[in-house]
Parts: C-alpha cells; structure tokens; sequence
C-alpha cells in the first residue's frame, strides 16, 4: 500500500517544503499544490528534484482549491492532508498506512496532531464520524482517505476555506458530510500522527468577519433548528475566551446565515474546479 502526503502552500511557503521531506522510503512520496499569486515569481528549492516529490503549479489563492489541486495530482493508495509546517516520521506515517490495511472498510480516517501552541483535545476511542462527540471537530491535517474512495465522488469545497471569498473556514467539516452523504466510511482514530509547527495561527483567525460568518453558515447547515441558539453560545464563548466584542460576533454569524440561505449553490460544488 502506496501514500503521498498532499501539501498545499503558497508563494514563498515552497521554501518551508524541505524540511518535511525525511529519507526516501519506497512506497511513500509528497504532492506539492504550490499556489502562486499574481506578479510573483519565486524559485523552487533544489532539495525538491526528488524521484519521490511532485511539485504542481496552480495560480491565485484559495486554501480548499489547493487542497483540491493535490488530490487530482495525486496517485497512491492513501493520501494524507498537510500543510507546510507539518512534520512526520517514518514510524507515524507507517501507522497511517496500517490503519487503513487493518480496517479495510474505512475510506475516510481521521487522526491527531500535536502543536506546540495548540489547545485542541481529541476523544479517547476510535468512532464513527457520523456523530460528532461534543467539542471535537476536524482539522485538515488530520485527515487522511483512500484515494480510490475519493477522487471524483467528494471535494474540498472550494467557497469554504483561508482565502475563499466570503466563508474563511469549514471546509473540513463540509468535507467529511459530503463523504457521509456518499455513503463513505468515516472514522476517528485517537493515534497522534503529525507535529505542527505552528497551531496558533487559527486562534488568530477566529475573530475574522469570514471566519466569524462561516460559523453561521455551518449552523445554519448542520443544526437549523437550533443554529440561533448556538450562535449566542458561541458568541459569549467567544467574548469570554478570546475577548471579540459579542455584538460583532453575533452580527457576523447571523450574516453568515443569511448569505448561506440566499446564496444555496454555494454547497452544490461537486468537482474541483482547474
């Protein structure tokens, strides 16, 4: 059983690439999605002219579209989603490759990551991502899936993600749904398999205005009954942990759900654009 680790960067973060890279192993190589924005030129490292590194251009921007890019380059049995400051061992990565040979059921595996300034706790057994244990949610680079399950039946929604349009996060989590929808198998596996260099940066992110309106988005999405209720609560949670002013993150919220409601074609993205 094959794997690629699919990592998505951006203009000068191709620099941060090598130093993901360990020691040829055979079986086991990297898709690199290398978003360029307009205007720049940059030269790519020579430490990635590797027999087992495949770098794909893609210009403009758009987190999900990157992750997209990597997916329809990619070519081994298991793919795992990474970022540029990700960092793995041998043994971890073997880890992800036998979780997916010993329950051969599973399309869709998530993990854990480690991160020096990461707060995120994770549930103690393995279980089904049909219903969510309350507190967790998904982050991309603990995700991994079977290729073959995938490509061509689910993508990262491309309206949803750092430097989509309006909505600046949820596409994991519209990810996994999407896959639920399909009929594939998710599943939670409590196994550490990334370190991450830096795990604050979506602290920073929380109080966005697209950040703050993708929540909305997403409640309106996967709790409509309740979504109104769980704005409050994660508006005071906000105001009380990370000091947003609530009335701006109740009105960013509630935008989200009204620009969701009258923009509905924004979730029928059911192909990765080019």
């Amino acid at each position: 059983m094959t794997l690629e680790i699919l990592i998505s960067t951006l203009d000068e973060g191709i620099n941060s690439v090598p130093a993901m890279l360990l020691e040829q192993r055979e079986g086991i190589g990297y898709v690199v999605s290398w978003q360029h924005s307009e205007g720049k030129e940059i030269a790519m490292p020579s430490q990635l002219k590797r027999d087992d590194v495949k770098v794909c251009d893609l210009v403009g921007r758009g987190l999900s579209r990157n992750r997209n890019n990597g997916l329809r380059n990619a070519t081994a049995d298991v793919c795992l989603i990474a970022d540029d400051d990700c960092r793995y061992t041998h043994e971890r990565l073997q880890t992800v490759i036998d979780t997916f040979a010993q329950n051969p059921e599973v399309d869709i595996a998530t993990f854990q990551f480690e991160g020096a300034g990461s707060t995120k706790t994770f549930p103690k057994k393995t279980f089904n991502l049909s219903t969510f244990p309350k507190g967790y949610f998904v982050s991309s680079i603990e995700i991994a899936l079977r290729r073959k399950s995938v490509v061509n039946k689910i993508w990262f929604n491309e309206n949803f993600g750092l430097g989509a349009q309006v909505f600046h996060c949820g596409e994991e989590h519209i990810f996994i749904q999407d896959a639920l929808s399909q009929g594939l198998t998710c599943m939670f596996f409590p196994i550490t398999i990334v370190s991450e260099n830096d795990s604050t940066i979506s602290i920073s992110r929380d109080v966005e205005s697209g950040t703050l309106m993708a929540h909305g988005a997403m409640m309106h999405l996967y709790n409509p009954k309740t979504k109104y209720l769980r704005v409050l609560i994660k508006a005071y949670r906000l105001w009380r942990k990370r000091n947003v002013p609530l009335f701006k993150a109740l009105r960013h919220m509630n935008n989200g759900i009204k620009y969701i409601k009258s923009h509905p074609e924004m979730m029928k993205t059911t192909s990765s654009s080019t």
